[in-house]
């Protein structure tokens, strides 16, 4: 019947059945097309697209001060001095330009004019989008000796553009409150828009952005004449560098500005974060790979010249030389091909041979200016191509080939009989006792059990090669079967979820952090494909007469006896998921019906690497000091003798 349905409704296709969307609406109706998600990462991306419009004045040479405000009934408040929208008729609509501008996909003066010789914008859709996803907008204008407001709600027009009083100076403020029937949540957090900001003043040197929280009082500030090489000294704070200062290249060729920043540490993580017109190319692009290029050759070269790699040796392997190198490229050019609106990779091919050009000039003059340098990075290469040797030898270990050996997993992974990867899932269980509950609780078709002994190597103190030797580790990678590093493959995916799940207490929570930490640094495309998961066990069984619920937190529990009393209440709480058996266990933490997940974003890559090396590197200081810091968020903590 519903085959029948089907084809009587299709019958009825002609050209009445064309919709075409008006205005703004499209945007509407397919919001995650153009701000990627209805999620934070949605919301967050309507400031950063209202804040490069203002960022691309001072690419301009016209904006030296951004202020970014969160008001208390969540609206947010973008200032900038740079020129101001215009104002004026615009030609070919008659309407005010600032209302095309703000109302128009695909309209803006990016696209060939003389406004911009530089900018982020890429479709002229930003701020036109950000107005058709609030729930109202403001933009005032300061120029030609005026101020000019006009308001907006869901992007339409709601009043003309008003001259409201004389003015000194230039600038543009744009006001908006995001619209609660398009996102889950409308309330920004502080610290993904400080991390951003930050950024974006590393990114343009002398330039001032102001940050102000109306609802807690919070101000920051950002200038930083050092521009780029502040930012690698941001990067490397926590860590012991091998050279200082670091190396600063820049120069202009064919139109194209390129600035390098790059500093080699002790430590043996390889961090690149790589711009184009203040744009983080999250997936690189053409000037990445011409970076690499140039500084995989430059340094062979000079290997070669002086010995350090005989001329019967092969050469070394990019990967050795970039081991604890943190670099920020940072390219300008007039028209930057981007893949898609999200802005993730450079396309320009032309880039890649004037970066390549620029670094290897930069970076071979530094080297025979700075020998004492040039030899501590080479040994640190070179001591890196021999443990990558013993890594190759110990990744063949654990690469699956037509099939797995369950008998060479130490772990004793028990598989699902679903082969689908889109319809399983991997538990990383922490101790045989949990997992041996986890095993007879699970449902077997789609659920894989993988107990871990112990806790697993702290990959951010260690070579890839003594990674790869934990037992651990490589049972979760033979199970998970995508490989690591630049071998991964997600293609090879066993499962469309890996999930965590660990004790509600300290160790359960180092051991969390552990993994997290080996995900986040040798299988991060997992992670941003989206299927890493965390799994959020009760902590507490409580019984009254017939009744038994599962708490998952202090809150919960302080809730359910003011609403119940205490009388005849009997509380368990849990110190780890062995105390629970196989049906508490499925019904509580692993019964889709029922459980509670947390999938792992990286919602910004910066502070993730910021937060994973303070928590797991080798200095205890901003470990400390970290703690300290976020000790009032914490949810629970044990204090098990």
């Amino acid at each position: 019947m519903a085959r029948e349905r089907s084809r009587e409704r299709g019958a009825n296709y002609d050209e009445t059945q064309i919709q075409v969307l008006e205005g703004l609406e499209a945007v509407r109706r397919r919001p995650s097309m153009y701000v990627g998600s209805t999620g934070p990462r949605g919301l967050h991306h309507l400031v950063y697209e209202v804040v490069d419009n203002s960022v691309d004045e001072a690419l301009a040479g016209y904006c030296t001060h951004i202020q970014v405000v969160l008001h208390k009934d969540g609206s947010v408040t973008v200032t900038d001095n740079g020129r101001g929208i215009p104002v004026g008729i615009h030609p070919h609509t008659g309407r005010p330009a600032v209302e095309v501008a703000l109302t128009v996909l695909h309209a803006g003066g990016k696209f060939g004019g003389e406004g911009y010789k530089v900018s982020g914008g890429l479709h002229g859709v930003g701020v036109s989008v950000v107005n058709a996803l609030s729930r109202w907008m403001e933009v005032e204008v300061r120029r030609e000796g005026g101020l000019y407001r006009q308001r907006y709600e869901r992007g339409k027009p709601v009043t003309a553009v008003d001259r409201i009083a004389d003015a000194d100076g230039t600038g543009t403020c744009v006001s908006f409150l995001p619209d609660a029937e398009i996102f889950e949540t409308t309330e920004f957090s502080a610290d993904t828009l400080v991390q951003r900001l930050r950024e974006l003043a590393f990114l343009n040197r002398g330039l001032r952005i102001d940050f102000r929280d109306d609802r807690t009082g919070e101000e920051r500030f950002f200038q930083y004449d050092g521009g780029l090489l502040s930012f690698v000294a941001h990067l490397n704070k926590n860590k012991d560098l091998l050279h200082e200062p670091a190396i600063h290249i820049e120069a202009t060729r064919n139109g194209s500005h390129v600035e390098l920043a790059m500093q080699w540490t002790a430590g043996y993580t390889e961090l690149i974060f790589s711009y184009a017109n203040t744009i983080h190319t999250t997936e690189g692009g053409t000037h990445e790979e011409g970076f690499k290029r140039a500084l995989t050759r430059v340094i062979n070269d000079y290997a070669r010249r002086t010995g350090s790699v005989k001329e019967s040796e092969p050469n070394l392997a990019g990967e050795d030389i970039r081991e604890g190198l943190t670099a920020v490229l940072s390219v300008k050019l007039a028209a930057p091909q981007f893949e898609g609106q999200t802005k993730t990779k450079l396309g320009n091919s032309d880039v890649r041979s004037v970066v390549e050009t620029v670094v290897a000039e930069g970076l071979g003059r530094f080297l025979e200016e700075h020998p004492a340098v040039a030899r501590r990075v080479l040994d640190k290469a070179v001591t890196a191509a021999r443990a990558r040797e013993a890594a190759r030898k110990a990744r063949e270990l654990t690469r699956r080939k037509n099939s797995l050996e369950l008998t060479a997993l130490p772990g004793k992974l028990a598989d699902c009989s679903q082969r689908d990867p889109e319809h399983t899932e991997l538990f990383l269980v922490e101790g045989d006792s949990a997992g041996g509950s986890a095993k007879q609780g699970r449902d077997r078709a789609f659920q894989a059990i993988l107990p871990l002994r112990g806790k697993i190597i702290n990959v951010e103190k260690a070579r890839l090669d003594r990674v790869l030797a934990n037992e651990e580790i490589r049972a979760i990678i033979t199970a998970i079967g995508t490989g690591v590093g630049e071998d991964f493959d997600l293609a090879k995916a066993r499962y469309g979820r890996v999930v965590i799940m660990t004790d509600a207490d300290i160790d359960g929570a180092h051991i969390r952090t552990l993994l997290l930490t080996f995900f986040f640094r040798y299988m991060e495309p997992l992670i941003a494909a989206g299927r890493v998961f965390i799994a959020q066990p009760p902590l507490f069984q409580v019984k009254r007469a017939k009744e038994t619920v599962y708490l998952y937190s202090d809150r919960e529990l302080d809730a359910y006896l003011e609403r119940t009393g205490r009388t005849g209440v009997s509380i368990q709480r849990y110190k780890g998921l062995g105390e629970m058996n196989a049906e508490q266990l499925w019904q509580t933490t692993m019964n889709p019906e029922r459980r509670t997940l947390l999938q792992v974003e990286i919602e910004d890559a910066i502070l993730a690497h910021e937060i994973f090396t303070i928590l797991m590197g080798d200095r205890v200081e901003p470990r400390r000091e970290f703690i300290e810091a976020h000790a009032s968020e914490v949810r629970f903590l044990d204090t098990v003798g």
